[in-house]
This record gives structure tokens, sequence and C-alpha cells, in this order.
């Protein structure tokens, strides 16, 4: 596998245009709409542009490039914070329990709450990696790359992050959480509010959602049986999460229901047992140990997977990678043990 993800850049539409338009649906950062994808790509590269270590509310978008073929076979995105031009909006899952002392029982009751809590965290999503590529840990390469990021820019990020995983949708584009909670009230499809949502954003649910919590006594069993669970395709991501540190604390997407995962964000586990050290040579031939390794800043940022050996005062990187990071001796580079 000779892959490296790097900063996207605005011809790199046409690709992920591609992509996006067979996720499925459900994707909420990664629209099957070339304009809102051109003006995400205009977004990152304002944010690759600023130099300053301010958290702002940027957005950067990575792809994952195939070194021997020059083509994008996967991307993802990281969102400084979120929540501040227009709310972020969750359900929050609740439990309660009453007591009748006349008929002396007791009963616990669940209820779904409309909140905003998650509100100036960072964000990671939009990952997709296109289904011919789903081995031989592409998808781990274009997941952890962006905590390693996220370490050499630590001040352009907030101290909590979180990941939404598509929620469970049938093989014909409908959601049973919507059908059975949202639906209701809304009068639309899923499909219809999914489309406005990954071109408008969830302002328009906001606007219109009634004010007060939502018993789930009251919510069809077919929409309680998908409430926290993922897309079957992201089964892997949500374990991939959970090595990551990141936990589900009954926080749900409001369309679909999928899972809301969040961890501190100087917790989670490869931006913590990442390093950084200087390489002293380049090595041909086999040995070391096998790492992610990453280098440069902002839209210079590259990463991919090596090979790498102790040396007193720092490392030696195998050549193949410094030639796909474009490294030289001398240079410094950020690496965790793959």
């Amino acid at each position: 596998m000779s892959f490296v993800l790097r900063s996207a850049r605005p011809d790199d539409v046409q690709a992920i245009y591609e992509m996006a338009k067979i996720t499925g649906g459900g994707f909420t950062n990664l629209p099957a709409d070339r304009a809102k994808l051109e003006a995400k790509l205009e977004g990152a590269a304002l944010a690759f542009g600023r130099s300053d270590d301010m958290l702002g509310e940027d957005i950067f978008v990575f792809v994952l490039e195939d070194m021997a073929t020059g083509r994008v076979r996967g991307t993802c995105q990281i969102f400084s914070k979120i929540g501040m031009t227009w709310p972020h909006y969750s359900f929050r899952l609740d439990s309660f329990t009453h007591y009748s002392r006349e008929i002396d029982r007791a009963i616990r009751v669940e209820m779904l709450t409309f909140v905003t809590d998650h509100n100036g965290c960072s964000e990671v999503g939009g990952l997709f990696l296109h289904p011919s590529e789903r081995a031989g840990g592409a998808g781990a390469l274009l997941a952890r790359s962006r905590y390693l990021f996220m370490r050499r820019h630590r001040a352009r990020f907030a101290d909590r992050t979180l990941a939404e995983l598509r929620g469970v949708i049938d093989d014909a584009g409908r959601a049973p959480f919507w059908d059975g909670v949202l639906g209701r009230f809304f009068g639309m499809s899923f499909q219809e509010a999914d489309g406005i949502k990954s071109v408008r954003g969830l302002q328009f649910i906001g606007d219109l959602m009634p004010k007060h919590p939502i018993y789930t006594a009251m919510i069809p069993d077919t929409a309680m049986a998908v409430l926290g669970v993922p897309h079957p395709s992201g089964r892997a991501a949500m374990r991939m999460l959970e090595k990551e540190g990141f936990t589900y604390e009954r926080y749900v997407d409001v369309l679909d229901g999928g899972p809301t995962m969040t961890v501190a964000t100087d917790r989670i586990t490869t931006l913590c047992d990442a390093r950084e050290d200087q390489v002293l040579e380049l090595f041909e031939g086999a040995g070391g140990d096998e790492a992610l390794i990453a280098t440069g800043r902002l839209g210079a940022f590259r990463a991919t997977y090596g090979r790498v050996r102790a040396m007193e005062g720092g490392i030696a990187l195998d050549v193949a990678a410094g030639r796909a990071l474009g490294l030289c001796a001398g240079e410094t580079v950020t690496h965790v043990a793959r």
C-alpha cells in the first residue's frame, strides 16, 4: 500500500464528489452536491491559509492519495469549533425515576431532550474510504492522521472532540428513527430532511422542533430499536473511535438516531501516544517498527505509514516513507506506533 494523506485542494472536488455519490445518504459532511463541496474546499483553503494559532471556526479537509496512481481514494474532515455560527443540535437520552408513596411503586422513564450541549467542541467527520480500498489499514490511516494533525496544531482545536456516526438507514433510504420521531412533526421524508441538512444545516430543525422532551414510551419500537445504533457500515468506525478513547454518552443525531461519540481532546489515544523526533537518516531495506508518520504544517501536512528505527537523539526513517512525505534528513516528524 502506498497511500499518503494530504490537505485537499480545489482540484480534488471531482474525486470527492464521485465518492459522495456512493455514500448511500446520511453523510451530512459529505453531501453529493458539487457546489456544497466546492464551498467546503474554499473554506478549507482559508483554514489552511490562516497561520495564527487561534481557535476559530475552521474546516480542514483531507484526501487519501494513492501514490502509485495519483488517484484520490478517500477523504476526511476536522471542524475546529462547531455550533457557534449555527447551533449544533442533538438529542440527549435522559432517565428519571418517579415514585408514588400511595401505591408504593417506582417507575423509570426515559425522554429525548433537544439540546445544544456540544456547541464549542471540535469534530472529526466526513470520513469516507472508497469500497475498493477497505483493507490493509487505509481506513485507520485516514482516521488516525487527523489526530496527528490536531497534535501538530493543538491550539487550533477545542478541549473536547466529538464524532457523529451515521444511524441506521435501509436500502430504500428510509431512516426508522426519523420516521418514528421527527418525521411525524415535519411532514417530510428522511431523504428530504437529510438533503436540507446537507446543504443548509440543521437550523430548520431548531426553528420547527417542538420544544418539549419526547418520552421514549411514546416512540415506536422500530425507532427505539435503532436509537444510538450505528449504520452497519459504521461499526468498524465505532470500534476505531472506542480505541481512541471516544465514548457514547447517550447523545444521538436528531435525524437518524446515530450515536455521538465524545472524548477530551488531550486524551485521544493517537494524539497522546505520538511523539516528535528528528529524522537523522533514511534507510533502505527491512527493519524498524511500523508507524504512522506525519510532517508539515497546515496545507503542507502529510501523513503515511512507514518504518522507524530509534537512534540516539532521533530516529531513522525508511526511504519509501521519506519519499511519500517529501522528507530529508534533519526534519522533525510526529510519529506513533501503527
